[in-house]
């Protein structure tokens, strides 16, 4: 395994971190639900994550703004573009399957 100094490990995760939101920006057709219910996270998850983060090191970034960057757009935008209800078999698997923290 490459050993990375500590500048070259975060250039490393920041570029993979663009790449997933690039990736999921492009699949629209890939529901929160199904994420939630495949792999434990949403862009949801990763945009409380980034706002945790961001609040961790002092600065003020509301819920409104992390889903934004995540998103590529306001959040009320994607889902009036993009979001399709939840039918009963994936709400009954998210109750099965939903991480703690929900």
């Amino acid at each position: 395994m490459s050993t990375f100094t500590d500048d070259e490990r975060i250039q490393l995760e920041a570029a993979a971190y663009r790449r997933l939101v690039a990736h999921l920006r492009e699949r629209t057709d890939a529901q929160n639900i199904d994420m939630m219910n495949l792999a434990g996270f949403c862009r949801n998850c990763l945009a409380r994550w980034y706002q945790e983060a961001a609040n961790e090191q002092g600065h003020t970034l509301t819920k409104e703004a992390a889903r934004e960057i995540v998103y590529g757009m306001p959040y009320a935008d994607w889902q009036a573009k993009y979001h399709r209800e939840a039918t009963p078999e994936q709400l009954a698997d998210f109750e099965v399957n939903k991480p703690k923290d929900h």
